[in-house]
C-alpha cells in the first residue's frame, strides 16, 4: 500500500511539473516598443530574447515608433495576437489609458519599461493604472537624478551655454530628464554665482538621425556660443546624427555632447572628444517589466484594484574611455548581464527579489557574477 501511495504521489508530482512547463510554453508576451531595431531597441530585443528562450515564452515585437495612434493600436494587435500579457514603452502617459483600458478588456497582463504615469501630471492614467487588476506595474529610472547628474558632470567639465535636443514634445521621460537638467544647473548656479551656466530650451529632433542632425545645426546655428549639447535620448539615432553634425562643422571637441544613449562606439568616440559624458547602459529595464509580466500570468505577483509594482532602474555614467571599458567587457558583443540560468532563477524570485536585483545591477555586479 505504502508503496502503491508512493508511486501515486511521484506520478502526481510529475503531472504537476508538466503541467507547468505547459503553461510556460504557452506563455505569448507582446512587446511595444519604438523600434527594435535602433541602438537602444536591438539590445533591449537580444536582451527579451534571451529571456524569451530560457523560459520557453514566445514574443511578438511591435515597433511602433512612438507614434500615438501606432502605440494605442499595438495594444490591440498583441490582444488579437492572443497575447497574454503585453509590455510597452510608450510615449505620452495620456495614451496609457487606451492601452490599459484594452489589456483590461482583453485580459491582458502589462507593464511599462522606460515609463512610469507621473501620479502629479496624470492623475486620470495613475488612477486607471491602480484600479485596473491587468495593469501589473513600471520599470524605470529616476530621469531627475539621471538629468541633473549628466548635466553637473557638463559643468565640471567646463560647460557653460548648454543646448537641449529632446526626441517627442511631452514625452514622460524626456520632461523628467530635463526636470534634472534644470535643477543641476540651479545647483551649479547656487555655487557658483560668479561662474554661472545657462541650459537653451529644448528643441525637438524626433527619432531618426537625419532628423537629429537637423536639429543640432539649428541649435547651433541659432547659439554660436554654445559649448555643450545634450541629446536628451530617443533611442541612440538622434545622437548619431547630431554627433555628424558637430563633426561636419569642425567643432568635435569645442561642443561638449552628452546624452543618455550607449552607442556601439562609445569608446571611440570618448577617446576622440566627439562625446563627452554618456548615462546608460540600461537596455535590461524592459527585463524586468518581461519578468514582471511573465510572473503576473503564472499567477507568482498577484495583482490588485488599488496600487501596482514599480521597479527603480539603475543609470550608469561613463566620462571616459577607461570608465567604458569594464562595461563593454561585460554587456556588449556577445555578453549579456545575465546569463540563462540566471535568468531561469531570476523568474522565480519573489517581487521584492527581483527588485533587489534589479537595484543592484552595476558593471561590479556583473563581474562578480561571471568574471568567476
Amino acid at each position: 500500500m505504502k508503496r502503491l501511495l508512493s508511486v501515486i504521489m511521484v506520478l502526481a508530482m510529475i503531472f504537476s511539473l508538466c503541467i507547468v512547463s505547459a503553461q510556460a510554453e504557452d506563455i505569448t508576451i507582446g512587446v511595444s516598443i519604438w523600434s527594435s531595431t535602433d541602438t537602444l531597441g536591438s539590445e533591449c530585443k537580444r536582451i527579451l530574447d534571451s529571456a524569451a528562450e530560457a523560459l520557453g515564452v514566445k514574443v511578438i515585437y511591435i515597433d511602433q515608433g512612438h507614434v500615438s495612434e501606432q502605440v494605442t493600436a499595438s495594444a490591440e494587435t498583441l490582444a488579437m495576437a492572443g497575447c497574454d500579457g503585453m509590455i510597452i514603452c510608450n510615449s505620452s502617459s495620456a495614451e496609457m489609458t487606451s492601452v490599459i483600458n484594452t489589456c483590461t478588456e482583453n485580459q491582458m497582463y502589462l507593464a511599462q519599461f522606460f515609463r512610469v504615469i507621473n501620479p502629479t501630471d496624470n492623475p486620470t492614467e495613475y488612477a486607471l493604472a491602480q484600479s485596473s487588476p491587468y495593469y501589473v506595474g513600471a520599470v524605470h529610472e529616476s530621469e531627475p537624478d539621471n538629468g541633473n547628474r549628466l548635466v553637473t558632470i557638463l559643468c565640471e567639465k567646463g560647460a557653460r551655454l548648454i543646448g537641449l535636443e529632446g526626441w517627442e514634445p511631452g514625452d514622460a521621460t524626456f520632461l523628467g530628464r530635463w526636470e534634472g537638467y534644470k535643477a543641476g544647473i540651479e545647483l551649479w548656479n547656487t555655487a557658483h554665482p560668479d561662474d554661472q551656466a545657462v541650459l537653451l530650451e529644448p528643441q525637438y529632433g524626433r527619432t531618426t538621425s537625419d532628423t537629429g542632425r537637423a536639429t543640432a545645426e539649428a541649435i547651433i546655428a541659432a547659439n554660436p556660443g554654445i559649448d555643450a549639447l545634450i541629446v536628451a535620448g530617443g533611442g541612440g539615432d538622434p545622437l548619431v546624427g547630431a554627433v555628424a553634425a558637430i563633426e561636419g562643422l569642425g567643432l568635435t571637441g569645442k561642443i561638449q555632447v552628452a546624452s543618455t544613449d550607449f552607442l556601439p562606439d562609445l569608446d571611440q568616440k570618448l577617446a576622440s572628444g566627439a562625446i563627452s559624458v554618456e548615462s546608460g547602459g540600461h537596455y535590461a529595464d524592459p527585463y524586468f517589466a518581461f519578468l514582471l509580466v511573465y510572473n503576473a500570468i503564472r499567477g507568482n505577483y498577484p495583482t490588485s484594484t488599488d496600487g501596482f509594482y514599480e521597479v527603480i532602474f539603475p543609470y550608469m555614467f561613463v566620462a571616459s574611455s577607461d570608465d567604458y571599458t569594464s562595461y563593454a567587457k561585460y554587456f556588449t558583443g556577445t555578453e549579456l548581464p545575465y546569463y540563462p540560468d540566471e535568468i531561469k532563477a531570476m523568474a522565480d524570485y519573489s517581487f521584492e527579489q527581483l527588485q533587489a536585483a534589479c537595484a543592484s545591477l552595476s558593471v561590479a555586479d556583473v563581474v562578480a557574477r561571471h568574471a568567476k
